[in-house]
This record gives C-alpha cells, structure tokens and sequence, in this order.
C-alpha cells in the first residue's frame, strides 16, 4: 500500500432527474463571477493569517464537542432520564480523551517534540490549555448533576443519596447488603514496608483508608498506616431500595462500604476514608515493522496498558490532606494531576439509573419509544435477499431502519448452497456478534471465508484478537490489518454461482459490523450487483490479502492512495466553478475535520464563491464565517438521541450532483494512514434517500449547534422559526415510508381480479 497509484476514475451517473433537482438541501444560487484579481487579494489575505486565526486546534475543538453533549444534559427540554445519560456519556468521552489523547500529547513532551498543531501550539501549551477547559468542564458537570439532575429528580422521587442520609430502617437494609454481597467481594488491602500498594487499575473506584491501633505493622511513629480498596465493578455502582410510598432511593455502594469499614479492619481505628480514581496511559505504543507476530505483539501491548503512565487523579474534594499527601507520593504523581471532584467520582453510572427504574416506569422521562422498522427498500415478506439485491440497489439508514437485512445478508450467504465465498472487513462488532456466527458458519459450509480483522481498532484489541482465533480455528482465511495502516473500512463481498454466471453482490457502508452500536449510531449501508462494483470489490481484498494495487478504479474510490486527491479535485473543481459564474455548491456531512490540506482547499472554494454547508458531529480544526477566509462555510454539529456517525459528501458539479457515502473522514489519520472506502451512490431512489438526510439535517432547528468564528458554538434563537428536530424527522419519514411500502404490498396482495374480456 505504499506505492503511488494513478487519481480514481469514476463513472458518472445519469444526470439527476427533476426530483434530486428539486430538493432542497442541494438547490444553489448562481455566485457571482469574481475576478481574479479579487481572488489573488483574498488568498493573500488568508496566508497571511496567523495560523490560530485560521485554524482551531484539534484537543480543544474536542473540549467543545464534549461540552456541547453536556448541554445537552443541562437542558431541560430533553427528558431527565436522556438527560442524566448525557452527562454519563460527557464523562465517559472525557475518560477516554485522557487516556489516548491527552497520553499521546504526554509522550510527545516526555521527548521534547518541538513541532507545533495545525494551530500553532507547542505540546505544552496545548496541555495548558487542555488542564484550563477540562477543568471548566467538570466543574460544569459536577454543577449539572448536583443543582439540575438530582433536584429534578427528588421532584419525581426518585433519590440518589449517600448512606448517611438514610433513615435508620434503610441504614440497617444496606448494612445486610454489605454483609451478604459486598463483604465477600471486596478485598482490603495494608499498604506497609513489605506490602508496597498494589497496582491502582485504570478508572477503577478505589477507597483510601487511614487507620490507627496497636499492633499494625506502621512506618512512622504514630501508629498509623493506610490502606486501599477497590470498589467492585462486578456488582450494579447503585443500590436500590424502594420507599412505602413508591420513592426510589439510589445509594452508592462506596458510601455504603465507607459506613462498614470498621468490619474490614476489625480493631483498628479508622482515622478518615477518601474515594479516588486515577487515569492511565492507555495509547498503545506497537512498533509493526519489528513485530514477528501482530497478533502476539498487540496482546503483549495490551497487557502493558493496565501499567501506564498516570495522567490524572481524582478524589473526592474533601479528602484529608494527609492523605492526599500520601497519595501523591504513592501514586508518583505531579499535584499539577490532581483533580478535587464535588460529587461521586465517575459519572458514567448515571448511564445505569434509567435501567434501575424499569423499562414499565418513568417512560415520561424518556425518549419516546422507537423501534427500527425493516427498510422500505427491502420486502421481508420475501425469503431470498439475493434477488432483491440482483433487481436493484437498496439503501439502509440506521437506526432508523433496522439493521436486519445487513444480518440476513452474511446469514444466507453462509448457508446458500449457491454461495462460494464471503469477504469481508471488520473493525468492531458485538461481543456476541451475529456477524462472526454466520462466518463461523460460512466456513463450517465449506465455503471460501476471507476476514480482514482490524486488531488495532482501539478498546476493542482483547475481543478483536478473540474473534480472529476462532474464526483461523474454524477454518476461515484471517488477516490481522495491514503494517502501518488501520483498516477501517466496511465491506463485504459475496460470490455467488447463478444459471448466468458468477455475480458478486456487495455491501458497503459507513459503519461498522456491530448489531449493537447499529441501534444508536446514524449509519448507511448500500446492497447492490452492480458488476463494477463488485469488480472493485475483488480487486480491493486482492489488495489487502496480497501485493495487487490497481492503477485505476472503476467505482470505488480508496485510502490511503486514491481518496484525498480525489475530494481534493472535487473542490477545486467546484471552486473552479464558482469563478467562472456557475452555480457551486458542496456539502460534507462528517465525524470530524481535522486534515490541513482539505481545509485550505475549503477556504479557497470558499473564497471563490463556493457555498459550503459542513455537518460536523465532533471535531472541527476550521473556522467558519471568519471574514476572507472562510464567509461562505457553515459548520453545524448536531447532537441527540442518536450519534451521527454517517459520512457522506455531496458535490454540485454543475448540476451532476456528484454523491458519495464513505468510512472516511477528514482527517489525516483517515485519509493517509488508513485503509477506507468511499463508493459513489447512483440509483435514482438510493440518492433520493440520501439526499433527504442531507435535506433534513440542514433543515434542523433544535438538534443543532452552529459554529461561531472563535470556534465555540451555539444554537438558533427558535422564534419565528419553524421548529425542526432532524433525527425526530428521520424516524417519521421511516415510518411513513415502511406504511407506503406494506399499504403497496397489500394493494398487490389483495387486489381482486377482473375477469377476462370477452372475445
């Protein structure tokens, strides 16, 4: 893969019909013709910006991302039990930011790296910056959940209080669960010259404990020595009693333990108790080109993450300073680490209330109730998922729709006697993945099975390597990625033997192979039997499995080699346009936008006259409407119920209306160090589908956040406007479209028949 290839060559659709011509996301007004001379003044002017002028740098665009879900738990709007969820999520993503990214920027001062961002900034002054905001963001979590979550839930009496504030009735019914379940679980452990502390996990809860008495093996004078306890994560962080009236009181069970540790350390004295969590290093350092074995290597290099480097300590902020003290000498750690938190520490459990009250309870307090319909493109009244895929092309959006057909697919493939072999990608699936059953199946069949397993997808390692054991012992043809490159596409390929021939049907799509993660991240997918496609296809997993690199491509549009220069062309091509006087216009719908190139490429279209409308859900290092630079760009991020998680990229191209779905984002991490794909949607009802989303979310007034020229980021003031909640929206066009295809189903079914004329 390292090799330069010729740009992608791809086949043009037919010109788009009066229906794509009409919709309203991808209408454009004809800009006016500048120039050149005002083109040169305008680029002059962007250069000569300072770099933190015209970009924003990638942490701290993150920080913004973060804070924009946790707005999304301070307003009231949203039902309370989405709301505590939200905060949940906000300090989960927080968790993992530290541990990669924040570890990552770690590395790089621990060696003295001297390179500044795409903004400007050395590596410490980005960790300056990052402690300032994560700082501003937790307090801001610990004052949503105190002030707003937990108020707002006495008022539907439900309660999440410490074990000291419990009536003595309720004291003595979690004592009885400390002795019977929590008692045997957890294990006290002295801290002394021959008992040195244990290792602290990461992001474990764990109890300090300071203790006096005679007989303790002590290192100072006056008799006291410390302790540590992890707090176990085997059983729920909440314990759950029920009031005569129907209250619902929620105790953590640390306060729990805190009120028992005088059964763990009987005749001692215990002299104060604090709560504390730490952070590691979890970014794995895996030198490839000297790995004999990937597989073996990854799993040594997981096993060292659990020692990492500490990043961060949490207490509780009114620990006793000696303790304290004692921590940081323990732990070796720079106070400059500390992090004093007002409130439990950890507030991913709040993800777990909304199941302690019961699925039948409280569904005022939730989202309304939506199950994914089977797509309209798709009959499931029909057995054979081949001959509707042979018809036509199909498009699935999930969660909207579900995502049973994509299951149906790989599940007939393994048992369809018809069926060769079966290709596929996969980057993280379920952790009791249908998808690998079918494989194992699949392989049990006889049948040729291919599996590019990405063992590098990050978090997912252990269960990664796991799956690609089992599937090598069932017989399948398993690689372990690529050296350098993560593979991060999402394709299958199955081959298929018919009365014509041989025909390859495929699916492509933008998210991952996970039946889980499919019931709340926004993703499309596309079936089809287009024979260039499925020529791609083949030449594409020749490519990854042996040393086949094609110089052109016929549908397909790959990275690392072939997708940058492509989007690269298309910009300047509607830039191009744009100068010239014609209408221009380009839409991004991404994860994040992080590549340097690209957004130079934006500001000059931009400056050109092209209109530029941008969705993006998380990090976004361009500024948006800074005056001679980017006035023409809009970026909008939209948060909710569902996580955008779809790519998808939409070029005017004088009226050509050049549509694409992808795996990839812009970032440079996509585009030149990863194995995507980015594939071209041409039938006619497939592009409408997606152009609808496009159409919505450009539309929507609530869910959406518009970012700011200083790179924060706010939402519509709503009066006078049409109120549009965009993922609302797409789960009743679903809905509608499911009536339209079964009342279609029943016309045909049902339709009595006329007699036969008379001759």
């Amino acid at each position: 893969m390292a090799s330069k290839g010729k740009t992608t060559k791809t086949t043009k659709p037919a010109k788009a019909t009066k229906a794509l011509k009409t919709t309203k996301s991808v209408k454009t007004s004809k800009p006016e013709k500048k120039d050149s001379k005002k083109k040169v003044e305008e680029s002059k002017k962007a250069d000569e910006m300072k770099p933190s002028d015209r970009f924003y740098n990638r942490e701290l665009s993150w920080l913004e991302f973060n804070d924009r879900i946790l707005h999304e738990s301070r307003d009231n709007k949203n039902p309370l039990l989405e709301r505590l969820n939200f905060l949940a999520i906000t300090a989960s993503n927080l968790d993992e930011f530290y541990t990669v990214r924040v570890a990552s920027l770690r590395d790089m001062a621990s060696v003295n790296f001297e390179e500044k961002d795409i903004a400007g900034m050395t590596v410490n002054e980005q960790l300056s910056a990052i402690d300032s905001r994560a700082r501003q963001l937790m307090s801001m979590m610990y004052s949503t959940y105190s002030r707003s979550l937990v108020p707002s839930l006495k008022q539907e009496k439900v309660f999440i209080v410490d074990y000291d504030e419990l009536s003595d009735s309720n004291m003595d019914r979690c004592d009885e669960y400390f002795n019977t379940v929590l008692y045997p679980i957890v294990t006290p452990m002295a801290i002394d010259s021959s008992r040195p502390l244990p290792l602290i996990q990461n992001k474990h809860l764990n109890l300090c404990v300071k203790l006096e008495g005679k007989g303790l093996a002590t290192t100072n004078d006056d008799d006291t020595v410390y302790a540590t306890l992890q707090v176990p994560n085997v059983v729920p962080r909440l314990f759950k009693l029920t009031g005569s009236d129907g209250e619902v009181i929620l105790v953590p069970i640390e306060s729990i333990i805190k009120a028992n540790l005088d059964v763990l350390f009987i005749n001692q004295t215990v002299i104060s108790s604090g709560c504390y969590r730490v952070m590691r290093n979890a970014d794995l350092d895996i030198d490839e080109d000297d790995a004999e074995d990937l597989l073996k290597e990854i799993e040594e290099q997981v096993r060292k993450r659990r020692y990492g480097e500490i990043l961060k300590l949490e207490v509780e902020d009114d620990i006793n300073p000696e303790m304290l003290d004692y921590l940081v000498r323990e732990l070796n750690i720079s106070k400059g680490d500390i992090f004093e938190v007002d409130g439990p520490i950890d507030l991913t459990f709040l993800s777990k209330v909304n199941g302690l009250l019961g699925k039948e309870n409280y569904n005022d307090l939730r989202y309304k109730s939506h199950k994914a319909a089977y797509p309209a493109m798709f009959d499931e009244t029909l057995d054979n998922i081949f001959d509707q895929i042979r018809k036509k092309d199909r498009i699935v959006h999930h969660p909207y729709e579900s995502f049973e057909p994509v299951l149906e697919f790989i599940k007939q493939a393994a048992t369809d006697p018809n069926v060769l072999a079966i290709k596929q990608t996969l980057y993280r699936v379920s952790s009791n993945s249908p998808i690998i059953a079918s494989l194992l199946e699949a392989a049990r069949n006889g049948k040729q099975v291919m599996v590019l397993v990405e063992l590098k997808a990050r978090f997912d390692e252990e269960n990664n390597i796991n799956w690609a054991k089992m599937l090598e012992k069932a017989g399948c043809h398993v690689i372990y990625g690529l050296v350098g490159l993560k593979t991060h596409s999402k394709i299958t390929l199955v081959v298929r033997k018919e009365e014509d021939g041989i025909r390859r049907y495929l699916h492509l799509a933008t998210g991952n192979y996970n039946d889980v993660t499919a019931n709340i991240y926004t993703d499309m997918g596309l079936f089809t039997a287009s024979e260039s496609f499925g020529e791609d296809a083949s030449e594409f997993f020749n490519m990854l499995s042996g040393y086949s690199i094609p110089s052109t491509w016929r549908k397909l549009v790959p990275a690392p080699l072939w997708m940058k220069d492509h989007f690269v062309k298309n910009i300047r091509r509607e830039a191009d346009n744009a100068l010239a006087g014609k209408p221009a216009r380009i839409v991004a719908k991404i994860n994040s936008l992080v590549d340097g190139n690209i957004i130079k490429e934006l500001y000059k279209a931009s400056n050109a006259g092209v209109k530029i409308d941008l969705i993006v859900r998380g990090i976004c290092c361009l500024r948006a409407g800074v005056p001679g630079l980017s006035e023409n760009i809009t970026v909008r991020s939209i948060t909710g119920r569902f996580l955008e998680h779809s790519r998808i990229f939409l070029f005017y191209n004088e009226g050509q209306q050049d549509l694409y779905l992808a795996s990839a984002d812009w970032m440079p991490r996509n585009l030149n160090r990863r194995v995507e794909l980015m594939f071209p949607i041409e039938d006619i009802d497939c592009r409408n589908r997606v152009l609808e989303v496009l159409d919505v979310q450009l539309n929507d007034t609530i869910r959406a956040h518009f970012m700011n020229a200083d790179g924060s980021y706010h939402k519509l003031d709503l009066r006078g406007k049409v109120k549009l909640d965009s993922q609302q929206k797409l789960i009743d066009l679903a809905e509608e479209a499911v009536k339209a295809r079964n009342s279609e189903i029943e016309k045909l079914s049902f339709e009595p028949a006329t007699a036969p004329e008379d001759k």
